[in-house]
């Protein structure tokens, strides 16, 4: 498996320029077989731009990183795989379905990270083929923190094959979001993920959605954050989450959350409770 070094992150300008021709691709393009592994041996933590994070999501400030900042520091690594021609797919279009993240330890605010990034080999979906895009942050040469995204290209796929979900748990709500129209425009600035599904209506309008909608790991964030300010979040854990129904923007939520023992279930649904956008669970340890 070939692996690319970086000396800096890559660029978001080119990286998007990219993730459009890759969309345009002929229809009888073949990749190169071999799978690729992205390195990234030093990524500094810009302070500004961390607490810009911390305002759209709802982490407090503290000496270590949000859990789900790791991933907007690998980010640009997702971008420049899917849009590298060994990658079998067209990356506009992809859906997410589940993230899955495993936190060793709390990574330390000052800390320079080294990630690397690699995609899993594909496997068939009721709706498609599924793959995963793995993340994996090292401090000091140790992993302290993997994600796990699972992306799902849409084709005919195999009615037969397995649909992992997480069960839906049975939850009253926590609290109420309020969510402004321009959510999507402002968590973009922070984490750099500048999908047009979840900037205006128009945009979003292109791609099938009535309005814009926000990002599913900005769902995830919020609702980690929201866990945290509880007293509810450990230092190691593992948390999953799946993406269920699109969350338009603007909208009032629903989020709910309990614990028992080591595990924490989690979901966020819309106003009435009548639709499930997100449903988690994190496991302590």
């Amino acid at each position: 498996m070939p692996t690319r070094r970086y000396d800096d992150s890559p660029k978001f300008g080119q990286l998007y320029a990219r993730t459009v021709r890759a969309t345009l691709r002929r229809a009888d393009y073949e990749p190169n077989e071999d799978g690729l592994t992205l390195e990234l041996p030093r990524s500094a933590v810009d302070q500004d731009h961390l607490t810009a994070y911390r305002e759209v999501t709802g982490f407090q400030a503290g000496p270590a990183l949000p859990t789900t900042y790791p991933h907007v520091l690998a980010f640009p690594l997702h971008l420049d795989l899917m849009s590298d021609p060994s990658f079998p797919y067209k990356p506009m279009g992809i859906v997410h379905l589940s993230n899955t993240i495993t936190q060793k330890q709390p990574i330390p605010i000052h800390a320079e990270p080294a990630i690397r990034v690699h995609s899993t080999p594909e496997r068939p979906h009721p709706k498609g083929t599924v793959f995963d895009v793995i993340s994996e942050v090292f401090v000091d040469h140790e992993l302290v923190w993997s994600d796990l995204t699972t992306l799902l290209s849409r084709s005919a796929g195999d009615p037969s094959a397995h649909a992992d979900l997480l069960p839906d748990p049975v939850l009253s709500p926590n609290a109420w979001w309020e969510l402004r129209g321009n959510l999507g425009r402002r968590y973009a600035a922070a984490s750099g993920d500048r999908n047009p599904i979840h900037l205006f209506k128009l945009t979003a309008q292109a791609f099938g959605f009535p309005r814009q909608i926000a990002h599913g790991m900005w769902a995830k964030a919020a609702a980690l954050a929201s866990i945290q300010r509880a007293g509810a979040l450990p230092d190691a854990f593992t948390v999953r989450v799946d993406f269920r129904k699109p969350l338009l923007l603007p909208s009032r939520v629903q989020f709910g959350f309990e614990q028992s023992g080591k595990t924490v279930d989690f979901a966020l649904y819309d106003e009435s409770h009548e639709v499930t956008h997100l449903i988690g669970q994190l496991q302590e340890g």
